[in-house]
């Protein structure tokens, strides 16, 4: 099988679009057919299937999915390596939560850009911890900002970079900010404004409720997190989110900070990538910056 191949087969496999696939690869619609065909031919086995008018990778394709990705990635470093390693050219993916894209990355785009501005950067949105870190896994990613506990991880290097702090927050008249200190059980009536299943603070707060037997029925899912802060300051319900998300809104009065008398486990900004992954030269100045821009936040 060919590099040229496995490039096709990963495009079509992101797509799921022929058509869409040979405009990204700038290739005539029959040369992908025929690529696919090839290497269905010399694997032995079908990696797409068509119900309908829409694509789909049968079970094969989303097992041959993993390898070729990472055949593909280890071509590209072996590129990297005989080639001069002080290249400033590239291309970084990315994965990071929307509040560390708001919050954390604009200064360390800014600082970034201005001094490697031919390093093209793929910002990936990751919704949940154990969905970027399977993307790491599956070399989709060169690295990963994730907002969590510190753990040890097996396969992946992971750095804590800076300490966030969790704030349970509400609408500036709400009952509850009468008292000093707040219970879990104070929350069992509330509505609860939650992040998707998987983030870490999600997580921590729901852990909260279960080691004291207490369980809200009302929850709001949400994908965003701007979302969640507006619906606070709407009265809408009561959220936990990092203060570097709320702290602006705190000190103007749209939202105020309720106290918990539990002890809420703290996160920390981290970034990520494989242990195995060679470290490009346009990774490690990204890996660099990113230190050097937090470090001088705090």
């Amino acid at each position: 099988m060919e590099i040229k191949q496995l490039i096709t087969f990963k495009t079509a496999a992101e797509n799921l679009n022929f058509t869409q696939t040979a405009k990204i690869l700038n290739f005539a619609q029959s040369s992908v057919t025929a690529q696919i065909k090839a290497l269905e031919a010399e694997l032995g086995a079908t990696l797409f299937e068509r119900l309908g008018k829409r694509l789909f990778l049968t079970e094969a394709g989303r097992k041959f999915q993993l390898y070729a990705n990472k055949i593909i990635a280890l071509s590209y470093e072996a590129k990297m390596v005989v080639q001069d390693e002080e290249t400033t050219s590239g291309t970084l993916v990315i994965g990071a939560q929307e509040s560390q894209c708001t919050y954390r990355l604009p200064s360390i785009l800014k600082e970034f850009k201005t001094k490697f501005p031919e390093i093209r950067l793929i910002f990936k949105p990751a919704h949940s911890n154990e969905a970027v870190k399977e993307q790491l896994m599956e070399g989709k990613l060169d690295l990963a900002f994730i907002l969590d506990e510190c753990k040890i991880e097996d396969a992946l290097h992971v750095e804590s970079l800076v300490r966030e702090e969790l704030k349970i927050v509400a609408f500036p008249n709400h009952p509850l900010l009468e008292k000093s200190l707040i219970s879990t059980k104070d929350l069992e009536s509330e509505t609860l404004l939650l992040t998707e299943f998987g983030c870490s603070y999600r997580t921590i707060f729901e852990e909260l409720f279960r080691a004291e037997d207490v369980y809200p029925a009302n929850k709001i899912e949400f994908v965003s997190v701007e979302a969640i802060k507006q619906c606070v300051i709407a009265g809408l319900g009561i959220a936990i989110l990092p203060a570097m998300v709320v702290e602006k809104e705190i000190q103007q009065g749209t939202m105020k900070e309720l106290v918990l008398e539990n002890t809420i486990s703290p996160i920390f900004t981290q970034i990520a990538w494989h242990r195995d992954k060679w470290i490009t030269a346009p990774l490690q100045q990204f890996i660099d910056v990113t230190r050097v821009s937090i470090g001088n936040m705090y």
